[in-house]
């Protein structure tokens, strides 16, 4: 059987396959290997005698030359369909929003309004989200010098200028007030009480203080969240570091059911709806996005139901089901700005856990522009103690700043063997990494496939996170 030439197209990765395979067997009985045009499609590809793969990575992508001898499956991100007319969808949905008042009535009356929006490292369309609810806002009487724009950074460092005109587009950055949040001052938060289960709630002032509450947001697969948007851009994003470190504590990262594409039954997720609930969320505008980031769905309205609504959405059109899970899987952090620091790019190591066999391996390629992190998770990365190690020291101890994303990280490298092509990281830490870190993606994939049984199973995720996998058949022990 001669397999014909093909090209899987996308504007961030793709897949171009030439040579001679053997017979096949395929998996799903439709999704024959000249059938990879689709954007929804995975197509299965056996034995070739060459392949290469373009991997999302910083903002030029990254070409990956794959060797022969394995079974491979392409799972490219899932999509939704662009909106034909998404400012004609988006004023509906601001008017006749999902579960709420129009965003014009509910600020009626108002005299104040805070609008929390996503920082640099989230691809969230905020210069076309914003100027229809700044407009309204505008119409119900409440002043531009009365509306405050908050980046809502987390613990990550502040946007610069240049980044604020980035995220909100010049002319709102020039004519609203824009600010940074700054998680590590607790005397610029408000402390609204505590939850049930203990976390102390302290919110930006200048968010607590307004009249009306809006967060404005995107909504994709978020690894210990199960989904972001909504909720997420109240706490952590404009939560004090106390109420962070709670929240991303043990307690909270090893539960089993905090994981990518999972609200159900999700601590973490009841546990930020009831911190929304004590800021007192009023109205959120959540999208999703298509593969070229588009918007694909709006989202507006009450901050829970319109959000769950988007969350059936995105589930719908982004998960992916396999009948077993994978020997490896080669993989990326989504590319700029995913893959801006190391720490960001843990992302896609979690993600591509959950498709992977225990014991088998993942190799990541992130370019890491920005290097590590934020100076705390810069430190716990250069102390080079292993994974087992870490996990034990913080079990009981105080929670540090940023130690979670290690210790989600660390979960998956005591089960898994890891493969890094981290070029923007600095040398000093590549000795410390939890795995084989390589100087060129090249050595990388020739010291997996060095590992590989022949005709073992590798699956390969160009843009990371983007992608919702499961298996669906077997349980696999995390």
């Amino acid at each position: 059987m001669v397999v014909p030439a093909a090209t899987l197209t996308g504007p961030r990765s793709g897949i171009k396959l030439t040579g001679t395979a053997p017979p096949l067997d395929w998996p799903d009985e439709d999704c024959l290997p000249w059938e990879l045009s689709g954007p929804t499609r995975t197509p299965v590809i056996s034995t070739m005698s060459l392949m290469h793969i373009d991997l999302a990575f910083g903002k030029t992508g990254l070409r990956a030359d794959l060797p022969e001898g394995f079974r491979y499956r392409v799972l490219e991100a899932r999509t939704a369909t662009p909106l034909p007319d998404w400012q004609a969808t988006l004023e509906r949905a601001l008017d006749d929003p999902i579960g709420a008042p129009p965003l014009a009535a509910l600020a009626l009356g108002k005299r104040s309004a805070a609008i929390s929006v996503c920082d640099i490292t989230r691809p969230a369309p905020n210069r076309l989200t914003l100027p229809p609810v700044l407009r309204r806002l505008k119409q119900a009487g409440i002043a531009s010098d009365a509306i405050t724009i908050l980046i809502a950074t987390g613990l990550h460092r502040p946007a610069t200028e240049r980044e604020i005109h980035e995220i909100c587009g010049s002319e709102i950055a020039a004519d609203y007030h824009v600010v940074n949040h700054d998680a590590r001052n607790l005397s610029s938060h408000r402390y609204l009480g505590t939850t049930r289960s203990g976390t102390p709630v302290y919110i930006d002032e200048r968010f607590a203080a307004a009249d009306l509450h809006i967060t404005l947001g995107f909504i994709e697969p978020h690894l210990m969240l199960g989904y972001s948007g909504a909720r997420k851009l109240i706490a952590p994003g404009l939560a004090a570091q106390e109420t962070i470190k709670v929240l991303h504590s043990p307690k909270f990262m090893r539960d089993a059911r905090a994981v990518e594409g999972s609200i159900e039954d999700n601590p973490l997720h009841r546990e930020l709806l009831e911190i929304a609930r004590l800021a007192r969320h009023d109205f959120i505008v959540d999208v999703a996005l298509s593969r070229d980031r588009s918007i694909a769905g709006v989202f507006a309205g009450d901050p829970e139901v319109a959000h769950r609504r988007g969350v059936d959405f995105v589930s719908e059109a982004l998960l992916e089901t396999l009948d077993e899970p994978a020997d490896a899987v080669i993989t990326s952090s989504a590319g700029y700005p995913l893959d801006l620091t190391f720490y960001q790019c843990i992302k896609g190591v979690t993600a591509a856990s959950h498709i992977v066999k225990p014991g088998g391996a993942i190799l990541l390629a992130a370019a890491c522009s920005e290097g590590a992190g934020a100076p705390e998770f810069t430190r716990m990365l250069a102390e080079g103690i292993s994974d087992h190690e870490f996990l034990q020291r913080i079990q009981d101890a105080p929670v540090t700043i940023d130690q979670w994303q290690l210790e989600k990280l660390a979960l998956v490298t005591t089960r898994r063997r890891l493969f890094w092509y981290v070029p923007g990281l600095p040398a000093r830490y590549h000795a410390g990494l939890w795995g084989q870190s390589h100087a060129t993606l090249e050595s990388a994939i020739g010291a997996l496939a060095s590992t590989l049984a022949p005709g073992s199973s590798v699956a390969m995720i160009p843009e990371g996170p983007y992608v919702l996998a499961k298996v669906r058949a077997h349980e696999m022990t995390r």
